[in-house]
């Protein structure tokens, strides 16, 4: 009896030993799982805030597709004249060498009585080559020519130039001087605020189609119908008018900065007004900024081909996207030759769903809440 009594105490020694080791181990194990978790914190990779907005910008499909679309457009407007063999003269077809006058120019006789007594004049008819025939498709020219010898594809390119040139400078205009009255408003208030205000409100009812209308008809009378100077003159307005959205989005974010505490503490440092509003306050609104402008640059494109199409835009003979679709004004074009006018209106709807996918795009992307 008395040796199972040995036998079972040292059975139980045994077990305790076991015990004893087993949580060593796990002791062991745990500290390691919290050195290797401590480990892979510290090999974590920070995004900076740029970096982050960008991963969630390239993670939606659609905003790549309108980035690469953009680029596109781009490429095809400011490159692609260097490789047209049509660039010159604004892609017109149809050169005035003598020899060529002499070969369209047809000398023809006419005879005819007056008074009994017979009388011979000679009349001319005017071919124009096939090279400039109307809606002319072939392996020179893929979109074809117009009624006045130019090729449709390289005007195309060339209108592309100047309405998306239209487009970026309006809104970098827009944008100035909406983020300048914005911050006035938004960061005096009172007096200021209401004056600047009262001037978005008088603006905001001025419609833009009348308007330049009645501009128009003002430029033609005053002798700027055929001269680029008229398009500089559009321009301007349309930045006058435009600015007012811009600087409604601005003076509602200071309002909402102007008390924080980064604010309370720039006051305290002693820094100018300037440095407040223009280093403190507006960085803070240029990601809302950016979202307007991309978004903003569709309907100016959008704007200036309406104001093409209705013949008051560009002067005559310059290209713009408005200005080629304007040919789908005339019955015969529309029915007959599509080829006239089908690319502008394809450019144009292009270029307007390409900067909404990416203003959509930049907005998730700095907004916080989004989670993808």
């Amino acid at each position: 009896m008395e040796e199972d009594k040995k036998l079972d105490g040292a059975t139980v020694a045994e077990a305790e030993v076991e015990t004893a080791v087993a949580a060593t181990n796990l002791t062991e194990n745990e500290k390691g799982d919290d050195l290797h978790g401590e480990n892979l914190t510290e090999r974590a990779k920070v995004l900076s805030p740029g970096m982050t907005v960008l991963k969630r910008f390239f993670r939606s499909k659609l905003s790549v597709i309108g980035l690469v679309t953009i680029v596109l457009l781009f490429l095809f407007a400011f490159l692609g004249p260097v490789f047209s063999p049509w660039a010159a003269n604004g892609g017109t077809v149809l050169d005035y060498d003598p020899s060529r006058v002499k070969e369209i120019i047809t000398p023809t006789s006419i005879m005819y009585e007056v008074d009994g007594k017979s009388y011979q004049a000679m009349g001319i008819v005017v071919s124009m080559p096939r090279s400039v025939k109307l809606g002319d498709i072939s392996w020179a020219h893929w979109m074809g020519t117009d009624d006045m010898g130019y090729d449709v594809l390289t005007r195309l390119m060339y209108g592309g130039r100047v309405s998306l040139t239209i487009g970026f400078v309006v809104v970098i205009i827009e944008t100035i001087i909406g983020v300048i009255m914005g911050g006035l408003a938004g960061y005096f208030g009172k007096w200021v605020d209401n004056l600047i205000m009262r001037i978005v409100d008088i603006l905001s009812c001025i419609p833009t189609i009348p308007i330049m209308l009645i501009l128009s008809v003002i430029f033609t009378e005053s002798g700027l119908g055929n001269s680029i100077a008229k398009l500089y003159y559009m321009m301007m307005v349309l930045c006058l008018i435009g600015w007012v959205g811009t600087a409604r989005l601005v003076r509602g974010q200071i309002l909402s900065l102007r008390e924080q505490e980064f604010m309370l503490a720039a006051k305290a440092s002693g820094l100018s007004t300037f440095s407040k509003i223009f280093k403190h306050l507006i960085p803070n609104v240029i990601p809302q900024l950016i979202v307007s402008m991309t978004l903003g640059l569709g309907s100016i494109i959008l704007t200036e081909a309406t104001l093409g199409f209705l013949g008051i835009g560009a002067p005559l003979g310059t290209a713009t996207w408005g200005s080629l679709i304007q040919l789908a004004g005339k019955s015969t074009f529309r029915q007959y030759y599509p080829n006239l006018w089908v690319g502008a209106g394809v450019c144009i709807t292009l270029a307007i769903l390409a900067f909404n996918f990416v203003g959509d795009g930049l907005r998730d992307a700095f907004d916080p809440k989004m989670k993808r």
